[in-house]
């Protein structure tokens, strides 16, 4: 699998529900190349997105195997939930499929999980919640994930859960004023939920954050969500 120098290179990709998003790394972690991005195609069906990725994967050079992060729970590469994306995901084996079309071996997982690993110290109680179409979230514990937490639709507040709450839809409705009232109250309820050492905070609506975080939480960029890919690959 390594190339002629030695370094593994994996091809990264993060499908969201308003764009998909490759980058190759080495071994190391390290970028390889730029963060190329396409709009998610719409509707955003299984063999459009397939395709989304092998065009982008087509112009980011010599890569030995690919790692996907994925906007549901995910199980041995199978996709089983799809809120944001079409329903046709469902029961999709997205590893096998992206596999056959790339001829590099996949491994998938939620993308909330991808971008955790990372931005974790691997220290402690960590939580890790994404600002996008929907709510992300992953937990982690001394470093290791606890999967599919899927925090985004559990119940939070007036008989809506945080993703309908906090949701880009819900952005777009109530403004940003009162979403970042939303998000400060949701900050609060989560630090009560799980006693957390660390909050990282991603997803391309931490754009529209104005409120001030408290020391345990920060900002953490997009391109997590591609340089944890690599974690998938470690034994």
């Amino acid at each position: 699998m390594a190339q002629a120098n030695g370094n593994i290179a994996t091809l990264t990709v993060d499908i969201g529900g308003s764009g998909v998003k490759v980058m190759v790394l080495n071994e190391d972690g390290t970028p390889r190349t730029e963060r190329k991005r396409v709009p998610t195609p719409q509707p955003p069906k299984t063999e459009p997105i397939i395709n989304a990725i092998a065009d982008l994967a087509a112009g980011q050079g010599e890569f030995d195997r690919i790692s996907v992060g994925f906007p549901g729970v995910v199980q041995n590469g199978i996709i089983k939930t799809a809120v944001n994306l079409d329903p046709d995901w469902i029961d999709f084996d997205l590893a096998t499929v992206l596999s056959q079309k790339l001829n590099k071996p996949v491994r998938v997982a939620n993308d909330a999980d991808i971008q955790g690993f990372g931005a974790i110290s691997g220290h402690g109680v960590e939580l890790v919640i994404t600002l996008g179409t929907g709510f992300g979230s992953a937990l982690f514990v001394n470093g290791k994930l606890v999967p599919n937490l899927e925090m985004g639709h559990h119940p939070f507040r007036k008989g809506q859960t945080y993703e309908e709450q906090l949701g880009r839809a819900a952005l777009d409705d109530v403004g940003k004023k009162k979403w970042n009232q939303r998000l400060e109250k949701a900050i609060s309820s989560l630090a009560h939920l799980f006693n957390y050492d660390h909050l990282y905070i991603g997803g391309g609506n931490t754009d529209e954050m104005t409120i001030n975080l408290p020391p345990n939480a920060k900002i953490v960029p997009n391109v997590s969500g591609l340089l944890g890919g690599i974690a998938l690959w470690r034994e």
